[in-house]
């Protein structure tokens, strides 16, 4: 017989299919805008990024962030978060130099518990 799993475990798991659940409605979201998504939960030595879009030589570096609502949302991304972004940005675009040829921002959107979605386009830059 084996022994009940932690609550925390659950709870991980259930969290992790909730924010895979949301980048698939924040994908095909951008799709229906006319987005071409290049990837998803790409891992990078400096961390993941949820997604990457292009459209029209524009490449957008997406952080989704699903919470009960959108002011929720909104507020979840950590200075932390956005470092890791930056990071994880430079060597996506380091390893694949034909992406952004028209530039690069760093949008953000938010997934709500019904499904909606809000971008936050070029919602941080980095610092210089």
């Amino acid at each position: 017989m084996t022994s009940p799993e932690p609550v925390s475990a659950a709870r991980g798991r259930r969290a992790q299919r909730r924010g895979i659940d949301a980048e698939a409605v924040a994908c095909a979201a951008l799709e229906r805008e006319g987005w071409t998504v290049l990837g998803r939960r790409l891992r990078t030595a400096a961390g993941e990024v949820d997604a990457v879009a292009e459209r029209d030589g524009l490449l957008a570096v997406l952080e989704v962030k699903s919470r009960p609502t959108l002011a929720l949302a909104a507020a979840a991304l950590s200075p932390r978060q956005r470092a890791r972004l930056l990071g994880a940005a430079a060597i996506l675009l380091a390893a694949n130099p034909g992406w952004g040829r028209a530039g690069v921002r760093f949008d953000v959107l938010l997934v709500d518990a019904a499904g909606a979605v809000r971008r936050i386009a070029d919602a941080f830059r980095q610092e210089t």
